[in-house]
């Protein structure tokens, strides 16, 4: 039987979206398969039942970890560098991939330097003339490292530019501001490790404005549509793009890549990669690979076993003349 740390809470945002992610991670593990050691971390920091420790064969009782911490402090390769230096197997992408993939001004730096196609944005360093010279309105405003939407805010005019940069400044130091699309929103999971593989997409149809952090988790009135109300060869297009995003941000494991379609011009942007994407009832990661075929439990036995291909591949590396 395989002994599974699954690590949630946390202290980001998203604290609470962690602990219905791995509540249904928990849940959905066969139990003849895995015995749940379950490690929650609250909002102050504090790991209970206790903390597991930065060394090689520390963390006897241990095969295989599955971080489910979404956001600051687990999404952005911090929990991955101490999994590292524990040498456990882990769920997801390693150091790089997840501290890449979690800022949006680096991921937008990568994604393009491999050609791939981004949104035009700005950092809020650049002077408010200038984010509307090249942007123009309507825009939006994001944190460079948060997920799910939080302190993401749509702005119209100068007045609502400065008071959404002032309140995303509560929750990073760095900004992004990108030109506003009109269109679709869409997601695709990816899954593997040096052979990624892309689901079909879904297309989201946000209750609100915007698919926000009240409609992704609180109001339970988005719905869904998969396929996305695309031609063939787009969704082909959508599933290249995200498997070409996932390998030029290092990524491994999984992967839920966001997309936005322009209405005017039909254009599909890459907006962001979610390494350690929502695992809840009502998450599309695993409802995109449950359409794919495989089931939840089949799912999470993947991604295990690529966790321990992963491990055994780094394990053959040296360190040391």
């Amino acid at each position: 039987m395989i002994r599974i740390a699954v690590i949630y809470g946390g202290r980001s945002g998203e604290h609470e979206i962690s602990i219905r992610s791995a509540e249904s991670i928990m849940q959905a593990l066969e139990p003849a398969k895995y015995k749940v050691l379950p490690f929650f971390i609250d909002k102050a920091g504090r790991w209970e039942p206790y903390p597991l420790l930065p060394e090689p064969g520390r963390n006897p009782g241990i095969d295989v970890v599955f971080p489910v911490l979404h956001g600051t402090f687990g999404e952005d390769g911090t929990i991955q560098g101490l999994l590292e230096m524990a040498a456990l197997p882990y769920v997801g992408a390693g150091v790089l991939g997840s501290a890449v993939c979690m800022d949006k001004i680096v991921s937008k730096r990568l994604l393009a330097e491999a050609g791939l196609p981004i949104v035009e944005y700005r950092t809020a360093c650049a002077p408010v003339e200038e984010l509307e010279t090249a942007l123009g309105y309507p825009m939006f405003v994001k944190p460079a490292n948060l997920g799910s939407s939080v302190g993401v805010a749509k702005v119209r005019d100068r007045r609502q530019l400065e008071q959404a940069i002032e309140s995303a400044r509560q929750y990073d130091t760095r900004i992004l501001v990108e030109r506003a699309i009109v269109g679709q929103e869409l997601e695709c999971s990816v899954l593997g490790n040096e052979a990624p593989l892309a689901a079909t997409p879904c297309e989201i149809l946000p209750s609100r404005e915007f698919y926000d952090y009240e409609d992704k988790y609180l109001l339970n009135q988005a719905q869904f549509r998969m396929p996305p109300d695309l031609p063939y060869f787009e969704i082909e297009e959508i599933r290249r793009l995200s498997v070409a995003a996932f390998r030029a941000t290092e990524c491994c494991g999984m992967a839920r890549v966001d997309f936005l379609r322009e209405a005017s011009t039909g254009r599909i942007y890459i907006n962001e990669i979610n390494t350690i994407p929502g695992f809840t009832s009502i998450s599309m990661y695993p409802k995109m690979w449950e359409h794919a075929g495989l089931r939840y439990p089949e799912l999470l036995d993947r991604l295990i076993q690529l966790a321990f291909e992963r491990h055994e591949a780094r394990q053959r590396l040296r360190y040391s003349l």
